[in-house]
């Protein structure tokens, strides 16, 4: 058997459900500050006592134990109250994507049967249209000053109703229902225990070394696993959270500076965004100490920018699913050029805290180190199983491994390559082509600013390499420079045979990843598959 394992000792600190980390805060830190806001800061005991009359609330309305609460909403301290009220009641929450169709939120209300939905402003308009169709849904309830004047709001039911005492859900009770990106298909609902969203917490305060002096920034859409994973981390440390509604680079800076970030979870094209962005301030951001970034690779191109315009700065990667997170773990002195540590910035790092992963061919069986397979991962963050779908869990979930889905292979060192999405190879010629090795080599192009590479149907190789670029402001290339710079780095089969620029940014999912099926499918869809 091949198989990576962590060597980080586990940490032992009793935790087990997620409302254990708050109360521990409450209790060692009353008075420190756990909610940074525009409206009001909040100390660790107020935000406990917030958080128990809200679930007092809940009680009130009719909340029963196992229940199901939605949440559609942008970033906020209320988002975060809520998660927690929630799992203090006996709950389970269900954070909703907040870029999908009408149709996608609905399909997800319907789907986990939510009994309760809970919106912010921007949302408050969707109520009229998903409550006469979701017949499980009892109420609507309003985050801010959205809807009418008779709605219901968490604000009411926070000032109204009394404390209770947390129900102590823990271990393997259902903590959420976190539906996945949609980037390959249908969404599923991604059950996740508390005791694996605890540990999900822990690796993510250990890798990213939180302790209680840290702030936490919310910039990453709330719904999102990571920034679930990063939120969770802070909460653990007892550290403080601030907030932006959405991500913008502007936003982004403005609230460093404001509220002294020190930490934050980021995707690859977020980071992309800060650097290019004209407002990027070296001393705005000065409090910095970490960005944790994951849910797609990190190009080469945005490493070697982030390390020359932002060089006070620790890059961690977090490699994960919604379905088992962190899995691997690339830390910040790895995120170099030269001297000992180089050659590992391609690499998604070692297993994460207590997590085992291993290579597998298409029968299951181990593959040596440098053999290319499907990536299995063994961890306590490992979900329980998709909603409903037992099907789709025992395909997914094999002997307590999650097969990912995601190709790659280990070195003789124990570092985890992810080189494709199995479904995002390329098979020209009968040669395998792995688009994020060919994405990874475009990305260095000083021109280029986003770039994706699909497989496109021809007629003599089966499928040929297409990359699609958005370039910098003010700056152009040619197709013949894009493939003479990429021969430069990688074999001429895999070079693209065709490039296509485009003025408008790429298609991406709710979690940041850059939607190849919508991509795929114009060159595809009258050929009946959307791969060779």
């Amino acid at each position: 058997m091949v198989m990576a394992n962590s060597n980080e000792a586990s940490r032992h600190d009793g935790f087990d459900g997620l409302t254990q980390p708050i109360k521990k805060a409450a209790s060692t830190k009353a008075d420190k500050i756990a909610i940074l806001s525009s409206e009001q800061n909040r100390s660790w005991i107020e935000f406990q006592d917030r958080v128990a009359r809200l679930a007092g609330g809940f009680k009130q309305i009719g909340l029963k134990q196992g229940e199901r609460v939605a949440i559609l909403a942008m970033n906020s301290s209320t988002y975060t109250e809520l998660l927690y009220a929630v799992w203090w009641a006996g709950g389970i929450v269900v954070p909703i994507n907040i870029r999908w169709s009408p149709k996608e939120i609905l399909h997800s209300v319907v789907d986990c049967e939510a009994a309760f939905l809970c919106v912010d402003k921007a949302f408050a308009g969707l109520s009229d249209t998903l409550k006469p169709q979701a017949a499980s849904l009892r109420h609507i309830m309003h985050m801010d000053d959205g809807g009418g004047i008779d709605a219901l709001r968490i604000e009411t039911l926070i000032t109204s109703a009394s404390p209770i005492e947390d129900r102590a859900r823990s271990g393997e009770d259902i903590a959420g229902i976190y539906y996945t990106g949609g980037t390959t298909g249908v969404s599923k609902g991604v059950v996740i225990s508390h005791q694996a969203q605890v540990h999900t917490a822990r690796a993510i305060k250990v890798a990213t070394g939180m302790a209680d002096d840290a702030v936490y920034l919310h910039a990453a859409p709330m719904f999102h696993a990571g920034d679930s994973a990063g939120g969770g981390g802070a909460a653990m440390a007892g550290a403080t959270n601030a907030y932006i509604p959405s991500f913008t680079p502007e936003g982004f800076i403005a609230a460093a500076k404001e509220y002294q970030v020190t930490h934050t979870m980021l995707v690859p094209t977020m980071i992309g965004m800060l650097l290019d962005s004209p407002d990027f301030d070296l001393e705005a951001l000065a409090s910095f100490q970490a960005i944790l970034y994951g849910a797609s690779p990190m190009p080469e191109g945005i490493i070697r920018k982030c390390l020359e315009r932002w060089p006070t700065v620790s890059l961690i990667q977090g490699y994960g699913q919604t379905e088992s997170l962190p899995i691997t773990i690339l830390p910040h002195k790895y995120h170099c050029f030269e001297g000992e540590f180089a050659g590992r910035t391609r690499s998604a790092g070692v297993p994460a805290l207590d997590c085992s992963v291993k290579i597998v061919d298409e029968k299951g069986e181990n593959l040596a180190p440098g053999e290319i397979g499907e990536i299995a991962v063994q961890s306590p963050a490992n979900m329980t199983e998709y909603w409903k779908q037992v099907e789709l869990t025992s395909l997914a979930v094999q002997d307590g491994w999650i097969h990912t889905g995601d190709g790659g292979y280990i070195d003789d060192d124990g570092f985890v390559f992810i080189v494709d999405r199995i479904k995002d190879m390329i098979v020209t010629g009968a040669e395998n082509v792995y688009s994020a090795e060919v994405e990874n080599a475009i990305s260095t192009h000083p021109a280029v600013a986003q770039v994706a590479v699909i497989g496109i149907p021809s007629d003599q190789w089966g499928e040929s390499v297409h990359a699609i670029i958005v370039t910098q402001p003010s700056q152009t290339c040619s197709e013949e420079e894009i493939i003479a710079h990429c021969r430069e780095s990688i074999a001429g089969y895999k070079t693209p045979r065709s490039v296509e620029f485009r003025t408008e940014a790429l298609p991406i999912s709710g979690a940041g990843k850059i939607m190849k099926r919508e991509l795929r499918e114009p060159f595809w869809s009258e050929k009946g598959r959307s791969i060779s």
